[in-house]
């Protein structure tokens, strides 16, 4: 029976009774509960609808497996950045299979530095994490851009314009990876993103994923 009419004959069946009680609930109600309350919702929401289970476990492995952008910056600028004037001179020069020129061995090593994050972009987007994979790209860019300009004897002195041109190539790469009809607005999602974060490549980046959104 509804609340404040104790002496009035209850004019709803049981089953009635629920809407009313949502119908006077603020709208705002979920976002002011604590976490714990949530979890109670969430729980007997999936019991309620046990086929929201498998996206919501999709969802939550997304989030916990999610890396940051700046973990994954600071991991591509020491990859690329660490590499010194020894690691090219094992790979440059004379070797049994012929000669290796020292910009063709720079560029060599600084691919194998960031090969390990660029495919770990790549297996996200094989798992469907979409958005896993987009920080990663994200995060690939800005530790290329925090690596442009530095000073160093080693493969990226020899090959000063990797760390743009790769950033390019990842961005191209994720947008390729994604069904036709989704790469528009990956494309936009990604030069707005990066257009923030690394401004002095915006035109560049808008210009790679544009031609990767069209197929090309």
């Amino acid at each position: 029976m509804a609340m404040g009419k104790r002496g009035k004959k209850q004019a709803t069946t049981r089953g009635e009774e629920t809407p009313k009680l949502i119908k006077v609930c603020p709208k705002s109600v979920l976002d002011k509960m604590s976490p714990g309350e949530l979890d109670v919702v969430l729980r007997a929401l999936l019991k309620e609808h046990p086929d929201l289970k498998p996206k919501a476990e999709a969802i939550a492995v997304e989030m916990v497996l999610s890396p940051s952008v700046e973990d994954i910056a600071d991991e591509v600028f020491h990859a690329v950045t660490c590499l010194d004037l020894d690691s090219l001179n094992d790979r440059a020069g004379s070797h049994s299979w012929g000669y290796v020129e020292p910009t063709e061995a720079a560029w060599e090593l600084l691919d194998e530095a960031v090969e390990d994050v660029v495919a770990d972009m790549k297996r996200r987007m094989e798992l469907g994490l979409d958005s896993a994979a987009e920080t990663i790209c994200h995060g690939i860019v800005v530790g290329l851009h925090k690596a442009k300009g530095v000073k160093s004897d080693g493969p990226l002195g020899w090959a000063p314009d990797f760390p743009a041109e790769e950033a390019c190539h990842v961005v191209a790469e994720l947008i390729r990876a994604y069904p036709v009809e989704k790469r528009g607005a990956v494309r936009d999602r990604l030069v707005e993103v990066l257009g923030d974060l690394v401004p002095e490549w915006h035109e560049m980046i808008s210009r790679a994923a544009e031609s990767a959104a069209r197929g090309r």
